[in-house]
């Protein structure tokens, strides 16, 4: 029994095909799937999703949006809005007009005080070195104070700066007036507080738009500056009246659209934090009317 099961073990081993290391496997083979497998483990990472807790969670005291972030942006939107709100324009108006209220009070003071008082006349016109050095401090401030933003809109530094325009210009005008009879300069001051009034008044009612004639006026006031320059070589009194009434005329178009840049209802408009630099500008305006009414001595 023994002898026969080693025999049909040995014949099962040399049927069964011997596997050689070294001999090539067949195409069949290497093409061969791999094994299926029914719970495959997935190597991608899995992707995060925040939790409605978390997209819903308000951002602290100390976290802005980022579009919200940006000055450019900022600003722009500031600049283009400002001025649609009424509440905006107001406050921006009533500003512009305290502040010119409290200048024109103060030079028409000093006005009074030097037309009137004969020992502040005589003491004024004996001293020219203070009208000269009013008038070159009143030109650097006020050049200055226009041509950079900086300074115009930096607080309090631009109150300050308004205020040395309005205290060397105040001497100026002074000392201008105090060379002119009291009557003339009672009846100037009247004849100019009415025509400002009345633009004033006309400027916030027309619906004109007089702000695209800046660059006529600034050609207009060349050829006065001229038309002055030529009068003093020959002098004639009817030459005197036209270019005081000329003059007269022509910053009175200058108040005009000055105002309506103020008020912001036309196609240009000052910023609203340019209330400095619009109270310096009306007030130019308004003293130069005066000083072209009053006439040269």
């Amino acid at each position: 029994m023994s002898v026969s099961d080693d025999t049909i073990a040995t014949e099962k081993m040399q049927a069964a095909p011997e596997s050689d290391p070294s001999t090539p496997l067949s195409k069949s083979q290497e093409e061969q799937p791999p094994p299926y497998c029914e719970n495959p483990v997935s190597e991608a990472p899995e992707m995060y999703s925040p939790s409605k807790t978390e997209m819903n969670e308000v951002p602290g005291p100390g976290c802005e949006p980022f579009a919200d972030t940006s000055p450019e942006a900022q600003s722009d939107r500031k600049d283009s809005s400002a001025f649609e709100d009424k509440t905006v324009r107001r406050g921006f108006v009533r500003k512009v007009f305290c502040i010119l209220t409290l200048q024109l009070v103060f030079t028409f003071t000093v006005v009074c005080v030097f037309t009137f008082s004969t020992v502040v006349k005589e003491a004024v016109k004996e001293d020219i070195w203070a009208y000269v050095s009013s008038f070159i401090v009143f030109g650097v401030v006020a050049v200055t104070l226009s041509l950079c933003p900086s300074l115009s809109r930096r607080h309090p530094w631009n109150i300050v700066a308004l205020a040395v325009v309005t205290l060397s210009l105040s001497y100026v005008v002074g000392t201008i007036a105090s060379y002119h009879e009291t009557n003339s300069v009672i009846v100037t001051m009247g004849a100019t507080l009415v025509i400002s009034l009345a633009i004033i008044a006309f400027s916030a009612q027309t619906r004109y738009d007089f702000t695209f004639c800046h660059g006529f006026l600034l050609v207009l006031v060349v050829d006065l500056i001229m038309f002055g320059f030529f009068c003093t070589f020959y002098y004639s009194y009817i030459a005197d009246v036209c270019y005081g009434c000329l003059g007269a005329l022509l910053y009175s178009l200058f108040l005009m659209i000055d105002c309506q840049l103020m008020m912001g209802k036309m196609s240009y408009r000052l910023d609203p934090e340019e209330y400095v630099n619009a109270a310096l500008m009306i007030y130019l305006d308004i003293v130069l009317i005066f000083l072209y009414l009053l006439g040269r001595r």
